[in-house]
C-alpha cells in the first residue's frame, strides 16, 4: 500500500521522479565535462593562452633564514617581486620551519615556491577563526590560512603548509584552521603536504591541480567551491568523524567540484567521503584506494534531503575495505567507465591549456 501526499504522487511515483530528474542533471553535467574534454587538442601549445605560465621562470629568489640567502622570511620575498609582473619568479626556500603568515596577494602573479623536500621545508603558524586581528576583529575561516593564495598561475613544489593548532573537540566553535586558502586561478601543487585538522585545506574557487599530494585533518578538510583535481594523492583522516572533502558549488551553473584519482583514503575513525557544503556540490573518486575509514554510507547530504537530487557525488572502481557500495546512501552514483571518463583527465580542470605535463612528470 502506498501513501500519497497532497500533489497527487504515491510515495513510489515520487522517488523515481526524483531519479528521474536527478540522472537528467548529471547528464547535463557530464555532456558538459566531455565537451571541455574536446578543447585541449585543438591547442597546439600552452602559449596560446597564457605564455607567461612557462615554468621555466627568468627570476630566481633564495630565502635562508639563516640569512645566506637574498631574505630571511618568505612573505619578504614576496613582497619583493614587482606587482603585476609577467615573467614567472620562483622562489627557493632553503629548509627550516618558517614560522610566519604569508599572503601573495591578487596583483603579484606567476609566483612558485619551491621547496627542499616536503619533510624539511614547512610553512607553519597556527592561526584559528576565533582568533582577532589587530584590530580585534575576528580573523573567521578565511583569514585563519598560514598561506593564502590570491593570484594566478601559482605554483608550489616540494614543501608543507601546516596550521599547527590542535584538533578541536567535538562540537567546538570557531576552530577552523586552514593551512591553506587558494583563490586565485590555474594552481599546481607537486609534491607537498597539507597539515592541518578542522578545514586544512581551504579551495576557495578557481582551476587547481594537486599531483603527489599529502593532505591531513580531521573535519571537512578539504572544502570549498574550487573547480579541481586531485592525481595520486593521499587524504589522511585524523579524527573519529566528519569528512574528507565539503564541497561548496551553490547553483547549477557554477562550474566547480573536485575530482579524485588514483588516490589513497587513510586514517583513523568512520568519516563520510564528503558533505554537500553547497546545494549542488559536485564530488567523484576514481581508481582510489579506501581504508576502512569510510562511513559504509559514504556520503552526506548537509542532513537536508532536498540536496539529494541537486548534489552529485559518485564513485568509479575504487577498491580496499572503505569502497564498499552496498550500504552507499541511495543518491550516490557508481559510475560508470562513459560516465567517468571525463573527470580521469586534465580536461576536467581545463589543465591542457595551462598545467605543465613535463613539470607535474605526467604521462604523454
Amino acid at each position: 500500500m502506498s501513501l500519497h501526499g497532497s500533489n497527487g504522487f504515491s510515495m513510489t511515483n515520487l522517488e523515481a521522479h526524483n531519479q528521474s530528474t536527478q540522472h537528467e542533471r548529471f547528464t547535463e553535467w557530464l555532456h558538459e565535462v566531455q565537451s571541455r574534454a574536446k578543447l585541449g587538442p585543438q591547442l597546439e601549445s600552452v602559449d596560446q593562452i597564457t605564455p607567461a605560465l612557462e615554468i621555466e621562470g627568468n627570476f630566481t629568489i633564495i630565502v635562508d633564514q639563516e640569512g645566506n640567502g637574498d631574505f630571511v622570511t618568505v612573505q619578504a620575498a614576496i613582497d619583493a617581486v614587482a606587482t603585476l609582473n609577467s615573467q614567472r619568479v620562483t622562489i627557493h626556500i632553503r629548509a627550516g620551519i618558517y614560522l610566519e603568515k604569508v599572503v601573495i596577494p591578487k596583483a603579484k602573479p606567476y609566483i612558485t615556491l619551491q621547496g627542499e623536500g616536503s619533510m624539511d621545508t614547512v610553512l607553519e603558524w597556527n592561526d584559528t577563526a576565533s582568533n582577532v586581528d589587530l584590530q580585534g576583529n575576528l580573523l573567521s575561516t578565511y583569514h585563519s590560512a598560514t598561506v593564502a593564495v590570491e593570484s594566478i598561475g601559482f605554483v608550489a613544489r616540494n614543501l608543507t603548509f601546516k596550521n599547527s593548532a590542535p584538533p578541536p573537540p567535538n562540537g567546538a566553535f570557531g576552530r577552523q584552521a586552514a593551512a591553506i586558502r587558494i583563490s586565485g586561478d590555474m594552481a599546481a601543487f607537486h609534491g607537498c603536504r597539507f597539515l592541518g585538522a578542522q578545514d586544512t585545506l581551504y579551495d576557495h574557487k578557481g582551476r587547481h591541480y594537486f599531483q603527489d599530494c599529502y593532505i591531513e585533518g580531521s573535519i571537512d578538510f578539504i572544502f570549498g567551491d574550487g573547480l579541481s583535481q586531485y592525481r595520486a594523492c593521499e587524504l589522511h583522516a585524523i579524527s573519529h568523524q566528519g569528512a574528507f572533502t565539503a564541497q561548496k558549488r551553490k547553483t547549477p551553473s557554477d562550474n566547480s567540484g573536485f575530482s579524485f584519482v588514483d588516490c589513497k583514503v587513510t586514517g583513523s575513525g568512520q568519516l563520510y567521503l564528503g558533505r554537500a557544503w553547497g546545494l549542488f556540490a559536485r564530488v567523484v573518486f576514481a581508481f582510489t584506494y579506501m581504508e576502512d575509514v569510510v562511513d559504509p554510507r559514504g556520503w552526506s547530504n548537509w542532513d537536508d534531503a532536498a540536496r539529494d537530487m541537486s548534489i552529485f557525488f559518485g564513485q568509479y572502481n575504487c577498491f580496499g575495505p572503505g569502497s564498499a557500495q552496498a550500504r552507499r546512501v541511495s543518491w550516490a552514483h557508481e559510475l560508470s567507465f562513459v560516465e567517468a571518463q571525463p573527470f580521469l583527465s586534465l580536461a576536467f580542470v581545463d589543465g591542457e591549456q595551462w598545467v605543465d605535463r613535463h613539470f607535474l612528470h605526467l604521462e604523454p
